[in-house]
């Protein structure tokens, strides 16, 4: 609740919202204790009398009755009757919208229907033909103003719940044995809250104005009841000749609402969980930099020089140290692998190179960053922009997040090489065409016209790439590529990015937890732990003889083919917090000597369900593309391929002597510490198209061993021997 309140009072209008809000409700409630005139009586002799004329301090209305009064009895029934209008909608249009969002089909269209229903109407047309129906009176006027503002928050609602279902958790609850009431009740709700909460927050102030609306066609409020809209209808007739008996209750309408908008937009933003890092703040350009002394560099011939690099997030009264005192060069053609655990620093360490760490609330603390003659840390904005997508690129992690889901593949390559080439549009396109086909996409002509949701993940990784080299570039930064690819995809991109560098001569800092893959790529290795660099060296020496014991204990957790069912090395806690960095070594607490899960916390997980599978007599179903992870916890193994299971059997079988094509290329395409990469087995025709399947074998575009028969037949799983079944023509029975 504080953190809340704090971040409330960051938005200095939702405050202003808000204490006017207070003051008005407050007034409301202390009306039946004021010495206030009965607003009810009237004087005919003392019509019209003028604001601070008399005892009336704001003067009568046609029939003497006092202003001062009515506002006040009136502001009191316009705001009780606005929150109960958006009380009863939102109860109303969350029922609707959880129902039809968490059982989905016949009862989403019944429901959604209904609802689309009451949208055709114009809504205030619709609250008209509901008065004229129940009879006027604020009662059926406040039941008209609730049912037409139901549909916005059961839309609103049914979007939020669709959303929550698919979730795991859910899932989870439904596996616990939960009924679907009480899953809705205590795993839907409190999710769709906030949503309820804002939407309530933001439409009070139209319920006030609608209830006012029809009041002041006289089917709200009936005399001699007073509310503002009334007011307003009876006031009409004098709003020439005495205008203030319009104006007083027309500007306490407009305080309202102004102020519950402007508390409405407060709360909706506080409720954002963005808010907590300033990220619905403007971000700047470049990420900020601290003044600080530019202390001498020696220079070396590296392209990217980086020296006592500082980079921390200031939120509130706390500082975390995400980048410390990192020290790091790249050489013209280098590949250089930056490893270590999620939250390490890795990824910050990236973005601050190019300026790209959101401010607020990321800023550069100290240190230099030189690429060439260039301090990226200290350069004007215009100099980064130039350089940003030219001579440095970036390659993210998830390309279906950084392409733009609304321009299509060509459009996006074309605009980047624009951008920073004086080339015509044409030319441009070319150009695009030329890269998709060096990065090995087939079809290339017709990918160019692709949006990115139709094209598999390693496709839309070879255009980031592709995006990355249209300016050919000096250095990439690749922020794990390859991370939320299977091993055949991301074998085939390591192969890529490593020929690329050859061809080029680019420098690449290449961002992993898989020390598989810094083995295949990378020159050089550095190896990063809460936020420093705790050892870095070439990478065959890392490797074979590390020094430092966190690279050993990270080395030991990763799985190897071969290696069979066993316990795997864990690292034993977590990393320290980054605002509470303990003096001295950050790993001591970690330390013998004194996830895409990092393979510390992997390891764990995996020792810990065979641990409960033994303990507990268990029966596992274990998912996953990595093999070595397959190996360590499984007894047998399920091979699949387009649906279809093509190899199955006992798992040290199966690792041995893998017996069909695929699984094969697996195996072969599996990263391990001191495998270089390997392309003899690599096809790269892409998967199957599942609405248009290829008639026999699924695999056949990607096999060396396809033969005619294997286009013509679909496999059979049959037994091969030692208890393996294969689905393959090539595959004799042993």
């Amino acid at each position: 609740m504080m953190t809340f309140i704090s971040l409330l009072a960051r938005n200095r209008l939702a405050i202003v919202g808000l204490f006017v809000m207070v003051f008005v409700v407050v007034l409301s409630l202390l009306t039946p204790f004021l010495n206030l005139a009965d607003p009810d009586i009237t004087n005919t002799a003392d019509r019209f009398v003028k604001p601070f004329s008399s005892d009336a301090i704001l003067g009568t209305d046609h029939l003497g009755r006092d202003l001062l009064s009515r506002l006040l009895w009136g502001t009191r029934l316009s705001i009780a009757v606005g929150f109960a209008a958006a009380l009863i909608s939102a109860v109303v249009g969350a029922v609707i919208g959880i129902l039809a969002g968490y059982y989905g089909g016949n009862t989403d269209n019944i429901l959604m229907r209904g609802i689309d229903m009451l949208m055709a109407f114009p809504y205030i047309l619709l609250a008209l033909a509901i008065v004229a129906a129940l009879g006027p009176g604020l009662m059926n006027a406040l039941i008209a103003v609730a049912v037409v503002n139901i549909p916005f928050f059961a839309r609103n609602i049914r979007g939020v719940t669709v959303g929550i279902v698919h979730r795991e958790f859910i899932d989870a609850a439904r596996l616990s044995g939960m009924t679907d009431a009480r899953i809705m009740i205590t795993e839907v709700l409190p999710n769709v809250v906030p949503v309820i909460v804002i939407a309530m927050s933001t439409t009070v102030g139209w319920m006030i104005l609608e209830t006012a609306g029809l009041s002041f066609l006289g089917l709200g409020s009936q005399p001699p009841r007073a509310d503002l809209g009334s007011m307003l209808g009876e006031a009409r007739a004098a709003l020439i000749t005495n205008p203030h008996t319009s104006i007083i209750p027309g500007i306490m309408i407009l305080i309202i609402v102004v102020a519950i908008n402007l508390l409405g937009d407060g709360i909706r933003d506080t409720l954002d969980p963005r808010l907590k890092s300033g990220a619905l703040t403007r971000p700047m350009p470049k990420t900020k930099v601290l003044a600080s002394d530019k202390n001498k560099v020696e220079r070396d011939p590296s392209l990217l020089q980086i020296n006592g690099l500082n980079t921390e997030f200031q939120l509130k009264d706390r500082i975390y140290n995400a980048v410390r005192d990192v020290d790091l060069s790249i050489r013209k053609g280098e590949c250089v692998g930056l490893i270590g655990e999620s939250g390490s620093g890795k990824s910050v360490t990236a973005l601050s190179i190019t300026g790209l760490v959101a401010s607020p609330p990321g800023v550069i603390a100290g240190g230099s960053v030189y690429f060439g003659e260039i301090d990226l840390v200290r350069a004007p904005y215009e100099t980064l922009r130039k350089l940003r997508g030219n001579r440095i690129s970036y390659i993210f992690q998830d390309p279906l997040a950084t392409l733009h889901p609304l321009y299509t593949v060509g459009h996006q390559l074309v605009e980047a090489i624009r951008v920073h080439q004086s080339i015509s549009l044409e030319s441009a396109k070319s150009a695009a065409l030329s890269l998709l086909k060096n990065v090995q996409i087939p079809n290339a002509e017709e990918r160019l016209n692709a949006y990115p949701h139709e094209l598999s993940g390693g496709m839309r990784q070879r255009v980031s790439i592709a995006m990355a080299l249209v300016n050919d570039p000096e250095l990439i930064i690749a922020d794990e590529p390859t991370t939320a690819l299977d091993v055949t995809v991301q074998s085939q991109i390591l192969n890529l990015l490593d020929s690329l560098r050859r061809e080029r001569g680019l420098a690449i800092l290449f961002i992993t937890h898989d020390f598989g893959v810094v083995s295949q790529l990378c020159d050089r290795v550095a190896v990063m732990y809460a936020g420093q660099i705790v050892e870095q060296g070439p990478t065959e020496t890392i490797l074979k003889s590390p020094s430092h014991p966190y690279t050993s204990r990270l080395m030991a957790c990763v799985p190897k083919i071969g290696r069979g069912q066993g316990k795997l090395e864990t690292i034993p806690g977590l990393p320290p917090s980054l605002d509470k960095i303990p003096r001295g070594c950050a790993f001591a607490s970690r330390c013998a000597i004194t996830s895409a899960l990092d393979v510390s916390v992997q390891a764990q997980i995996l020792n810990l369900l065979s641990e409960l599978r033994a303990q507990f007599n268990l029966t596992f179903l274990f998912i996953s593309h990595d093999l070595s992870v397959i190996e360590a916890v499984s007894d047998r193994v399920v091979v699949l391929y387009f649906g279809s299971v093509v190899e199955i059997g006992s798992a040290d079988k199966i690792f041995i002597n893998p017996r069909h094509p695929y699984t094969k290329l697996l195996a072969d395409s599996a990263p391990s510490i001191g495998q270089e990469l390997n392309n003899t087995f690599m096809h790269e025709a892409e998967l199957p198209d599942p609405l248009n399947p290829p008639a026999g074998c699924a695999f056949q575009d990607r096999c060396p061993l396809a033969i005619l028969k294997c286009r013509q037949e679909i496999p059979e799983l049959i037994m091969v021997g030692d208890g393996v079944k294969v689905a393959c023509h090539q595959v004799k029975v042993s």
